[in-house]
């Protein structure tokens, strides 16, 4: 007596995603195994987008199906890839197994796949194959940064498909035609960039939320004057501090940094100390500016009440400050090299059918590639960061100092905000939107991971779980404790919150970072990538040729406007983070948290375009429907 599986075999519709080779399909059940069998090509199947139905016929029942082998033979020199998205295989009694693959097979040997139910180590000693989804090599850096210094040595599976890497190539060669009738200028930063109040929104909603904090105690380092008055109602610096009502931007990790030399000419990066006041309007208003870190006749505060040019040229020093630390912490460093830290590990550690790794594949998209690119056109010592804004020669000095001061903490939205003390700080739609958003995802992976970990007892078991967080923990933060990362999970509870961290990291936060860039920084005097005077050291002489002078140069300022409309291109493929294209769970349960929470992320999109249709100036950053999936560009 013989019994029949019916298989389905779906292939992504991607470009190149299909094969002329021949496929061959093994399953793998409780009670046994089926003999490998070439499945029938002539239906036209493993096209691209297509999908294709098989018989399979077993002499006897298999049980329970396991995993299936799949093997691709060609015939033909040419090399000929496939990308399968899921196989389906309905037992004889009319069980439906799923099996999600989207995965490149290039080779022809034999490729395992566990059905799709999540599964970890403790639980699937049935299952012979824990198969991992690459086995990436890495090395030391500031952090860990995967060992691929070509494309070509990245994973098919991290590598952008040919139709988004020539959408990119020709947005790169877009920008080597002639600069002129190629920018439209932000006209909001270019009408306002003067402003006041303007000048404080950026530190709640710009590209650059990160700096700003509550200040209770002056630093003894910014002796400003606690009777003067900062504000038309006479209101003094002392009873505004002991209100709650001063903000402080301390730029002290720049100090000393080596500075660049562009076009034969040294640059200057100020590490100031700025002083914030929250109106009776609800603005944040600079009252104060400090350009260098130790008080002395050399180094005045600036305040508004000061000439035009002498406040104008203490806040573009300030900017660019702002703009060197947003770049090289804040976004590459936080997002960017946490996202490859993260995907690394994660891939090397869990296998496909993993829980975390259902969770967090699809914030992996293609960060190993976009890193790549910038490590090699961005950060390398011919790259455009490197070489035209203030701080590239001190890029890793920077680096290293940031290292030691990211925390757990600081990683975390709900606890940044209130170590920063900004809970209660009036238009800060960063924090409104990114708390909620957090909220969203960490509701989604509670109710996720609490029905695969019963126990606490169980995550302390998972040992995969356990390697994942503890590569982590060595090579992305080098062993450092103090920066409160987990070496190891105990509770249910801490493994959701690291691993909404992550989520969050990788798609919320990097776009809070990035989405703005050509917005705010496409006119060059918002965010000067250098300056090319040192700060002054005396009030009353800048005027307007003096300022421009300081101002980067004409073929600077082309480059870093270059490269900052590049970095705020969103590609025709994007995924969004209401996107589950890949059909990673199969169960019920984690199908249906999956809908929940596509539906409270669309709630969220419509909740903040409401409020944006009453504001002068939109906060888009952190709508949910504009936020990318991953660090993808």
């Amino acid at each position: 007596m013989t019994v029949e599986y019916q298989v389905t075999v779906s292939t992504e519709d991607v470009a190149f995603a299909g094969t002329i080779d021949d496929v061959y399909i093994t399953l793998v059940g409780q009670d046994g195994s089926s003999e490998q069998v070439k499945l029938d090509k002539s239906k036209s199947a493993f096209h691209r987008g297509d999908e294709s139905t098989f018989t399979v016929t077993c002499s006897e029942d298999l049980g329970q199906l396991l995993e299936i082998q799949l093997e691709k033979w060609g015939w033909i020199i040419i090399k000929d890839s496939w990308l399968p998205a899921k196989v389906e295989v309905e037992s004889p009694d009319g069980k439906v197994y799923s099996f999600p693959i989207y995965h490149w097979l290039t080779d022809s040997k034999k490729h395992f796949f566990r059905e799709g139910a999540g599964l970890f180590l403790s639980h699937a000693l049935c299952c012979p194959h824990a198969v991992l989804q690459n086995d990436l090599t890495c090395f030391w850096g500031i952090p860990l940064c995967m060992e691929a210094d070509t494309l070509k040595s990245l994973p098919p599976d991290d590598r952008y498909p040919y139709t988004r890497e020539l959408e990119f190539n020709f947005t790169v060669c877009f920008w080597r035609t002639p600069f002129k009738n190629r920018f439209v200028l932000s006209d909001y930063a270019m009408k306002h960039w003067r402003e006041d109040a303007f000048f404080g929104y950026q530190f709640l909603n710009g590209v650059n939320p990160m700096m700003i904090q509550r200040c209770k105690t002056l630093p003894s380092k910014f002796p400003v004057p606690l009777d003067m008055n900062v504000s038309k109602s006479q209101l003094t610096l002392r009873t505004e501090m002991m209100k709650g009502n001063i903000f402080l931007c301390d730029y002290n990790i720049l100090d000393g940094v080596e500075t660049n030399t562009i076009n034969g000419r040294k640059q200057f990066l100020a590490p100031p100390l700025v002083l914030l006041h929250k109106n009776e309007d609800d603005e944040m208003m600079p009252i104060a500016i400090q350009l260098k870190q130790e008080p002395g006749e050399d180094n005045p505060i600036f305040f508004p009440t000061d000439s035009e040019y002498d406040w104008l040229l203490a806040k573009t020093y300030v900017k660019s400050a702002d703009s060197n630390l947003h770049e090289l912490n804040y976004h590459l460093l936080r997002t960017h090299l946490l996202a490859e830290v993260f995907a690394v590990s994660l891939q090397r550690n869990l296998p496909r059918v993993h829980p975390v790794f259902k969770l967090l594949i699809r914030h992996t998209r293609y960060t190993l590639q976009i890193n790549v690119l910038a490590r090699n056109s961005l950060i390398s010592e011919s790259g455009t960061i490197t070489l035209v804004t203030s701080g590239g020669k001190g890029m890793l000095t920077l680096l290293d100092r940031s290292v030691s001061s990211m925390s757990y903490r600081s990683l975390c939205i709900p606890d940044d905000i209130i170590d920063r003390g900004l809970e209660d700080v009036p238009n800060f739609y960063y924090r409104d939107d990114g708390l909620k958003l957090w909220n969203i995802m960490q509701r989604f992976v509670h109710g996720i991971l609490s029905f695969y970990y019963k126990t606490d007892c169980m995550v302390q078991n998972d040992a995969e779980l356990q390697n994942w967080i503890q590569e982590i923990f060595e090579n992305g933060f080098l062993r450092r404790s103090e920066t409160g990362i987990p070496q190891k999970f105990t509770t249910v509870a801490e493994l959701v919150k690291f691993v909404t961290m992550v989520m969050f990291t990788c798609s919320a936060q990097h776009a809070a970072v990035n989405t703005g860039q050509y917005d705010l920084y496409g006119w060059m005097p918002n965010g000067p990538s250098t300056m090319q005077e040192p700060p002054p050291t005396h009030k009353g002489k800048a005027d307007e040729a003096s300022f421009l002078s300081t101002l980067p140069d004409v073929q600077t300022t082309v480059h870093i406007l270059a490269t900052v409309w590049l970095l705020s291109m969103q590609s025709s493929d994007a995924r969004y983070l209401h996107d589950f294209v890949e059909e990673h769970f199969t169960e019920d349960f984690p199908k249906y948290k999956v809908t929940t929470f596509q539906r409270d992320l669309i709630k969220l999109s419509e909740d903040i375009k409401c409020r944006n249709e009453n504001l002068k100036l939109p906060y888009t950053f952190l709508d949910p429907k504009l936020v990318e999936n991953s660090v993808a560009i």
